[in-house]
């Protein structure tokens, strides 16, 4: 393998009363809507592991393979790394059980619910960790549904020789413009593909830009119509998307972010300490750039610092 991606520069300073605690490195890139570079910092050029905010490429690859849901937001949970409520959660069962499977056959790791709330729920209830309850059994459930739709084995589904794995690489390929030429594991199992943050803008612009009624607007359209589906109900994410009109996002492990704003460009960020709260002033002043502006987005963005319990700083931009 050739080069990987080798880290970023100085991107937030934390501010506390006054003084600078701190600062995240990492590196992002701005595109325009025709695809455009308009800017960029740090490695942008490299490969490196997108972790979640490649689910969309990858739902798009289910599509292709022929997965057909009636309901788009089935496929918005397709995409999601989501909290475990019970709206995740009983989805997921409504989904396996439609091809005749339950959490059985599902072969990402067993896990509590992220949301505090369920998380709290599941163990005064005396429950255990689950496959269905991780935050991929959504994708992991989207994947064995695929395989059903298609005729392949649910056997062996995440291995990189699975024609099912197959399809979803050839699919990420095709949207970021890019041969993959680095493959990993992924937390949930799953192969887990490589590409530069250049190549992940690129996809979500694509998604974004996609004419109506195709794999790539149905995936976008799906997530952008339940926010609540890909994440949780009381997410950053998910307020991100609702305070600007048409946005496309998808977080992902180790501090990565892509969004995509239809008719203005798309922006893909990684944060080299994965730090995710380092990430959403980046956004802010990687939005500006396109045009894409206002107190909604920079007020569900902002990152407070705490000190007896009221505000004494903020992290920010110094990009």
């Amino acid at each position: 393998m050739g080069k990987f991606y080798e880290g970023g520069v100085r991107l937030t300073e934390v501010v506390r009363s006054g003084f600078s605690e701190g600062y995240h490195h990492g590196s992002v890139v701005v595109l325009d809507a025709s695809g455009t570079t308009v800017a960029a910092t740090g490695d942008v050029e490299s490969p490196m592991f997108p972790r979640s905010s490649n689910k969309p490429m990858q739902a798009v690859g289910m599509l292709r393979a022929g997965l057909r849901l009636t309901d788009p937001a089935d496929l918005a949970l397709a995409c999601a790394s989501h909290w475990g409520q019970d709206i995740h959660v009983n989805r997921a069962a409504a989904m396996l059980r439609s091809v005749g499977l339950d959490q059985s056959a599902l072969r990402c790791p067993p896990d509590l619910p992220l949301d505090p709330a369920a998380r709290a729920d599941a163990i005064r209830a005396g429950g255990e960790p689950s496959r269905i309850q991780m935050n991929c059994s959504g994708k992991h459930t989207g994947m064995l549904l695929t395989c059903v739709a298609a005729g392949w084995p649910t056997e062996g589904y995440l291995s990189p020789e699975h024609p099912l794995q197959q399809a979803l690489t050839a699919a990420v390929a095709d949207l970021a413009g890019e041969e993959i030429v680095a493959t990993a594991v992924d937390g949930c199992g799953a192969p887990l593909l490589g590409i530069s943050l250049t190549g992940l803008a690129r996809a979500f612009g694509t998604l974004v830009e996609a004419a109506p009624g195709g794999a790539e607007r149905s995936v976008a359209d799906a997530m952008r119509a339940y926010p609540e589906l890909v994440s949780g109900t009381d997410t950053v994410e998910r307020k991100l998307m609702a305070a600007v009109p048409g946005m496309l996002l998808k977080g992902g492990a180790e501090g990565v972010m892509a969004v995509a704003v239809p008719g203005a460009g798309a922006v893909a960020i990684k944060m080299d300490d994965g730090a995710h709260r380092g990430n959403r002033p980046v956004l802010v002043s990687a939005l500006r750039r396109i045009g894409v502006t206002g107190p909604a987005l920079e007020q569900a963005a902002q990152e407070l610092v705490l000190g007896g319990g009221e505000t004494v700083g903020e992290l920010h931009s110094t990009w």
